[in-house]
């Protein structure tokens, strides 16, 4: 495979297909392509996260590395006096996620391509939550969760899904050296969910 989600522009050709999924107890309805992760269905992972993330209604929700969008329109769903940034370097997965947006009728979103943080620089939120690229590299993993810190309001919350396998225990020493506190919220079939708060 020359090239795969964590990429600016796939090169995969073009090959859709939708799916409706329930989460939260709401049915969503998912447009999704070739070059964008899990593509066939929510992986397993994505899937505990918005089960167990917790977010108020007025929440300011950041979702980084949003794929085809199930988290962050979920959160949208919950955070209904909220709104939801959803962000992804991969341009035909933000192109979906804003397909899907308007597919679900979900208003309270704003989703646009972004470097790791690069596009939105300044910008203050209450909760970031994130299914991180494993494939894009530690190193991009990480910087996720330090440079999050930075956009979070104080006592704010980065919810976090990663595979033990995939460098859960490194992302939770990461996490500890970086948040004021760090709670292993749920894990299930090798997978960690982990709160850290600002």
């Amino acid at each position: 495979m020359s090239d795969h989600y964590y990429t600016n522009r796939p090169g995969a050709a073009h090959d859709e297909q939708q799916f409706s999924f329930v989460l939260r107890d709401i049915e969503l309805r998912f447009f999704t392509d070739a070059g964008v992760f899990s593509r066939d269905r929510i992986d397993f992972g994505s899937v505990l996260l918005i089960e167990t993330m917790k977010l108020a209604p007025h929440a300011r929700v950041l979702d980084v590395g949003c794929g085809y969008g199930p988290i962050g329109l979920t959160a949208a769903k919950l955070a209904t006096e909220g709104r939801v940034t959803m962000i992804d370097v991969n341009e035909r997965a933000v192109s979906l996620a804003r397909r899907n947006a308007e597919a679900n009728g979900i208003k309270n979103v704003d989703i646009r391509v972004s470097d790791v943080y690069s596009g939105v620089q300044g910008e203050t939120f209450d909760v970031i939550l994130t299914n991180p690229p494993i494939r894009a590299g530690k190193e991009i993993v990480h910087r996720i969760f330090t440079e999050g810190y930075d956009l979070l309001a104080e006592g704010g919350e980065m919810w976090v899904v990663i595979q033990k396998k995939q460098g859960a225990p490194s992302a939770l020493k990461k996490l500890q050296e970086t948040y004021r506190e760090v709670e292993e919220v749920d894990r299930s079939k090798g997978y960690f969910i982990f709160r850290a708060v600002k």
